[in-house]
């Protein structure tokens, strides 16, 4: 009759009733560490936890931001416009960094806005003169936003395009600012904004300073170069996906 060895290793044995699972490599490791005293089976082992744990998966959110009204603009000397900005809505992605801190970038193509004009702004109690226009349009759009802690950074440029029906148009104001719902400080104007609650609800301050257009008009109007101070309530919300 012919003798067949039995393979007693205890790293066989073990081995032969365990599956590779990502939940098992650590489990596996220890004990072929401890049974077996061959080198090379120890760095199998070892390359195999390594290959396993390169692939990890990211989570990434699909990110809303909407705006609320009873906001405020205020610029240079003058006092705020109280600001409904209602309506105001884009979208964007969020990608973890660590644990409840996101990256976020919106798409400023569909990001929007609503324009300061006589429906949504007054000022010292009046609404605007009903010819008079000021249209947002967003240049860049991203930051962090900490979901644990609640607060909120994102840097916000855009251009402040200011009309007087057809017949004056001045250049763009470019507004640069990080909008934040912690202190934002600047030489004349400042605020402080409150952090991203249970639903989602955050304000956000952000203080610029604006450069002269070389245009006489708004230069001197604006007392140019000044700061201004944007003050919005806001909603954002995250739903999430996972990705590898």
């Amino acid at each position: 009759m012919e003798c067949q060895t039995l393979n007693l290793n205890p790293q066989f044995l073990y081995t032969q009733n365990i599956s590779l699972q990502p939940k098992n490599l650590k489990l596996l490791k220890t004990t072929s560490l401890s049974s077996s005293n061959n080198p090379n089976d120890q760095q199998l082992v070892s390359t195999a936890t390594i290959n396993q744990t390169q692939i990890p998966k990211t989570q990434a959110y699909n990110v809303k931001f909407k705006t609320l009204g009873a906001c405020k603009l205020g610029i240079s000397r003058y006092p705020d416009f109280d600001y409904n900005a209602d309506g105001g809505a884009g979208s964007g992605k969020a990608t973890e960094v660590s644990d409840g801190q996101v990256s976020i970038e919106f798409d400023v193509k569909q990001l929007y806005i609503p324009p300061l004009s006589t429906a949504t702004t007054k000022f010292l109690g009046l609404p605007l003169p009903p010819f008079l226009k000021i249209d947002i349009v967003p240049g860049s759009f991203r930051g962090a936003i900490n979901q644990e802690s609640g607060k909120v950074d994102l840097k916000f440029s855009a251009k402040f395009c200011f009309s007087v029906g057809s017949l004056y148009k001045a250049q763009p104001l470019l507004v640069e600012t990080v909008l934040t719902s912690e202190e934002s400080k600047g030489k004349m104007r400042g605020g402080r904004g409150e952090r991203l609650d249970k639903d989602g609800k955050c304000r956000l301050v952000g203080v610029a300073t604006v450069e002269p257009i070389n245009d006489v008009f708004m230069d001197t109007f604006l007392s140019l170069p000044a700061e201004c101070l944007a003050n919005l309530n806001a909603v954002i919300s995250f739903s999430s996906t996972e990705i590898e």
